[in-house]
């Protein structure tokens, strides 16, 4: 029995040997733990951190996302990894070689914060109407200029881009706010305000920006928030944050990218066997003796599929483990579809920010140095004349002395003045070229005093300098290089055409501010106050002609002009569940009188988060939500004359001295002038909502917004003997914009393996011009909107009670067909005849309603991204058909003949009647509502999992895909909806790669 006690105690004592021997192991032969780290994609994590809990013991993974830890010290060590945007995981070592995942935080990755203005805020304290989109979800594909990555992003702002290379797109916030006025958005560049204008021979003022450096775009969008910018606010304003260095080892990122532009759409116009029947059927002898037996189609001669490549290459990481650093390097070879035309750009941008005395001082540095190339075309004159010019006609004519290339003559050989020139001679015979170099900065100092650290003083200067030169040659073989020669009885003589310009415009700007920030119990106040400085300057302007250095002295056209300012702002918040912001600015500039030189605005905004009351904390459906209330006065002094209230006197030419015996007596002029202009207010209310559901898997926001602006800086007529001018610039008038945006984001799915993301927004604006001033009996309003065909047509009104640029026409009349009556409208006032007086208001350019669809579907290694566009209740001018869909369009003469729109095929439209109601009817106004699939893009990525050394990603993309329209023109998509010789947007087939080290 005793043997057997024995034999028991011996096993017991070996199995609890054998128990306890691999936590010995586990603490006493672990030296050092080793790992990786990454997201549930398997792209490894760089800097995330890695510490022992309870210790001081620490490192960060390295470029590869990997890691070395000493453990031999610790007793039952417990890791804890962390990472900006994931959940914290902790894990207790077993094994040398650990392979972690972190999963995404959606609480925290939704802890955005946005700029404001002078500052930032967590975008759950945020009371006004503010959004972000960050690079990530930026628009994919071929994005030549910074505008396009967030087209159809963010509800309010609408984005309507050009088709030339590098064409600066318009862009409107809230329906812009101005009749005459400058309704572009302040941008904020790194804390720069970029002006609106840019030399001649340059697209816009973005253009010289590579979108592969940008972070992100903050849109604010109402005037509570927008105020503390003041008097350039009142079409919103964009703050533009480029890329910045990060902590760690330096990282490498390249992308490349292959696009070819293809023409996704032409101008229907008769063939040649078409032209040649019409022609036959209703033209005279001698316009059918004048066809000849070419078929060309002139569109195809003049556009081309094109290469575009963009590449960009970027190095960021932290020199000395302590400077953040990020130097990036790209180009761009953008060649447009429209023969000779293209944009060039080289950019090198630079961040360098330190943060020294322990924390104290932090320092931003942004440079940007970039060149641009960029060749142009008459595109109007080519496009027109490609569309009118006559098919039956070869490009080239054997023995023409102009260069080769048909033209219409004279019957003695001479040109004649009316006919359109050979598109394909216009392209190739007319130089238009330009270079740029822009150079911009911005050094930001943000100290937190040693001695009283709830204060800090930030200090700002940048500069902006713009410099072009470009130059216009016309062949002496062109016939646009013929004129005719004095006293020669009509004989023309080949004199070409040469001029250059040089060109540079200058923006400095300086900000000085103080910032207390203070949290007293669950109270948190903060306060800023400073001041802003900034000089717009034309530096140069010098002409091959003239080559005059200093073209100053005329101060209506180039001057300099000064803003400064005074600013301020107080926010406060209470346990983040009841916010309040007040902002002021004043604001002064050289642009008005010192009576109505300086300008009061300033901003209120409420904001509770019902969300972080006790009943709905714990609340696990509603995981969010934020009623917000604005108001608030901004302002608008952005026009092209800039010193209106001066009295100047112009000094005439040499055409206007008078002789009196031998002296030349020079002559003089008084100008008109307004010496009463002053600031176009805009005050404006808001309404919102923001709202999240399921831990945030859902979220959105909900904004109603009415703005008026008043005193309007319009040009308009003056009249008769009022000034001494016919028209000038006045503050007159109203106009009232009331809005609802509405927009949704949604994590559908998101599974280790499967995620899809899918973001929607729709935006309705109502805009009415409410007021136009004191008018005279029989006033119908300003006529806007020029239009090809007749003599200084215009086919838009801004008149009371109607929406800006309402088309303004005469109602046609239909059969019994619904064919057109050429000839036939309305007498709409019944005085037995038709005229002016018969005209009227029909539908407008803008739309009612825009939308915007962006999904992101990622799969394993695999991403599928989409984004649409819509817009209902847009209507367009079809210029192309008023102009050219008739028959006289194209037999007008006997010397020559014209091509003409298909459009003729349904009216029988012949002649011009009575001069110019044929080019006003409303037949030409036609509904443009669109919707269109703006971009594919389908990507696969390697990550480093499987390379070691680097992810790759590959895309293949489609942009401009289709579009879906009533509209039977070019494209339903024109800005001031009027469609004439648009160059057409390209259909875009892209492939591209990325690869991150």
């Amino acid at each position: 029995m005793v043997q057997m006690k024995k034999s028991m105690h011996c096993i017991l004592l070996l199995c609890s040997i054998l128990f306890i021997m691999p936590s010995m192991i586990a603490q006493t032969t672990i030296k050092n733990v080793s790992g990786v780290v990454m997201n549930q994609k398997g792209e490894t994590l760089i800097g995330a951190s890695i510490a022992i809990k309870g210790t001081n013991i620490g490192t960060i993974t390295d470029v590869n996302g990997k890691f070395t830890l000493p453990l031999s010290t610790v007793k039952s060590p417990i890791i804890i990894i962390s990472f900006i945007g994931f959940n914290t995981k902790e894990v207790s070592p077993t094994s040398q070689n650990l392979k972690i995942t972190l999963t995404e935080n959606s609480n925290e990755l939704l802890e955005v914060i946005v700029q404001v203005g002078y500052g930032t805020v967590k975008k759950k304290d945020a009371t006004g109407s503010v959004s972000q989109i960050s690079a990530k979800e930026f628009n994919k594909g071929q994005n030549v200029t910074p505008e396009s990555l967030i087209s159809g992003r963010i509800s309010g702002v609408n984005v309507t881009g050009g088709g030339s290379p590098g064409a600066k797109a318009d862009i409107r916030i809230r329906g812009g706010s101005s009749l005459n006025a400058s309704n572009d958005p302040l941008i904020i560049l790194d804390g720069l305000p970029l002006s609106n204008a840019v030399p001649s021979g340059s697209t816009s003022i973005l253009s010289t920006i590579d979108p592969n450096d940008i972070e992100s775009f903050t849109v604010l969008k109402d005037a509570s928030a927008a105020a503390i910018y003041g008097s350039r606010a009142a079409n919103g304003v964009i703050v533009i944050t480029t890329k910045k260095g990060s902590k760690g080892r330096i990282k490498v990122n390249f992308s490349s990218q292959v696009g070819v532009n293809t023409v996704a759409n032409t101008v229907d116009v008769l063939s040649a066997d078409q032209y040649r029947a019409l022609v036959n059927e209703k033209g005279s002898v001698a316009q059918k003796a004048l066809l000849g037996t070419a078929n060309t189609n002139w569109q195809d001669q003049i556009f081309q599929t094109a290469l575009t490549v963009n590449n960009n290459i970027s190095v960021s990481g932290a020199l000395f483990d302590k400077v953040p650093v990020r130097l990036s390097v790209g180009n761009v070879d953008n060649p447009g579809i429209l023969k000779n035309t293209s944009f060039e750009r080289t950019t090198t941008s630079v961040a360098i920010n330190p943060v020294l005395f322990d924390k104290h001082l932090k320092i931003d540095i942004s440079g940007n140095l970039s060149f641009g190339k960029n060749r142009f075309q008459d595109e109007n004159a080519v496009i027109g004349s490609a569309i009118g010019f006559d098919p039956t006609q070869s490009v080239y004519q054997e023995g023409s002395r102009y260069g080769g290339y048909f033209e219409w003559l004279e019957a003695n050989g001479n040109l004649p003045l009316l006919p359109a020139r050979n598109p394909v001679a216009r392209l190739n015979q007319d130089e238009r070229r330009a270079t740029s170099t822009r150079k911009w900065g911005n050094v930001r100092l943000d100290y937190k005093l040693h001695f009283f650290e709830d204060l800090r003083v930030v200090a700002e200067a940048g500069i902006d300098r713009f410099d072009s030169s470009g130059f216009t040659e016309v062949s002496n073989l062109s016939a646009l290089g013929y004129q005719a020669t004095p006293f020669s009885e009509g004989n023309w003589t080949n004199v070409g055409n040469y001029s250059s310009y040089t060109d540079g415009l200058q923006n400095k700007n300086l900000n000085t501010y103080l910032n207390y920030s203070k949290a007293i119990g669950g109270l948190n106040i903060d306060v800023t106050a400073g001041y802003n400085y900034q000089l717009f300057q034309k530096v140069k302007y010098e002409t091959g002609e003239t080559r005059q250095p200093t073209p100053n002295e005329d101060v209506t056209t180039d001057p300099d002009i000064n803003l400064q300012s005074y600013f301020g702002r107080l926010n406060l918040g209470y346990d983040s569940r009841y916010l309040l912001t007040l902002n002021y600015r004043r604001d002064g500039t050289s642009r008005f009188s010192k009576e109505n030189r300086w300008g009061n605005f300033a901003g209120a905004a409420l904001a509770w988060n019902i969300a972080e009351e006790s009943f709905l904390k714990d609340n696990e459906t509603l995981s969010g939500l934020k009623l917000r209330f604005g108001y608030g006065t901004t302002g608008q002094q952005d026009i092209s004359a800039s010193y209106d209230y001066l009295r100047r006197v112009t000094l005439g030419s040499v055409n206007t001295q008078y002789v009196f015996g031998n002296t030349v007596y020079a002559t003089a002029r008084p100008e008109g002038y307004n010496q009463n202009i002053k600031w176009e207010e805009l005050s404006e209310m808001n309404v919102g909502m923001d709202y999240g559901f399921f831990n945030n898997r859902i979220t959105g926001s909900i904004n109603y917004f009415d703005k008026k602006s008043s005193d309007l800086l319009a040009d308009v007529l003056v009249p008769d003997g009022a000034n001494l001018r016919n028209q000038g610039f006045n503050n007159i008038g109203t106009l009232r914009t009331k809005g609802l945006e509405f927009s949704i984001e949604s994590d559908i799915i998101k599974t280790e393996k499967l995620t899809w993301n899918l973001a929607f927004n729709v935006t309705h604006i109502n805009q009415k011009i409410t007021d136009l001033g004191a008018t005279v009996p029989g006033f119908t309003g300003y006529a806007v909107g020029d239009i090809t065909g007749g003599a200084n047509n215009k086919i838009q009104m801004n008149a009371v009670n109607s929406s800006p640029n309402s088309f303004f026409v005469f109602e046609q009349l239909y059969d019994a067909n619904q064919r057109p009556i050429q000839g036939a409208y309305v007498d709409r006032n019944e005085d037995g005849k038709i005229d002016d007086g018969d005209r009227y208001k029909f539908h407008k350019a803008a739309p009612d309603y825009t939308f915007g669809l962006f999904s992101t579907v990622n799969y394993k290694n695999f991403d599928f991204t989409m984004n649409w566009r819509a817009s209902l209740g847009n209507y367009i001018f079809d210029n192309v058909s008023s102009d050219k869909g008739y028959l006289l369009a194209g037999l007008r003469r006997d010397t020559d003949l014209s091509n003409i729109s298909t459009d003729y095929n349904n009216t029988g439209f012949t002649f011009e009647d009575n001069g110019t109601q044929r080019y006003l009817s409303n037949y030409f106004v036609k509904e443009a509502s669109f919707i269109k699939l703006d971009n594919v893009t389908v990507g696969y990525t390697l990550n480093k999992s499987l390379l070691k050394v680097a992810t790759l990603r590959f895309n293949l993309g489609v942009q401009n895909v289709l579009t879906l329209t009533k509209y039977d023109g070019l494209d339903p998509e024109k800005f001031n909806g009027i469609d004439g010789n648009v160059y057409p947007r390209a259909r875009t087939f892209l492939f591209g790669v990325n690869a991150s080290f």
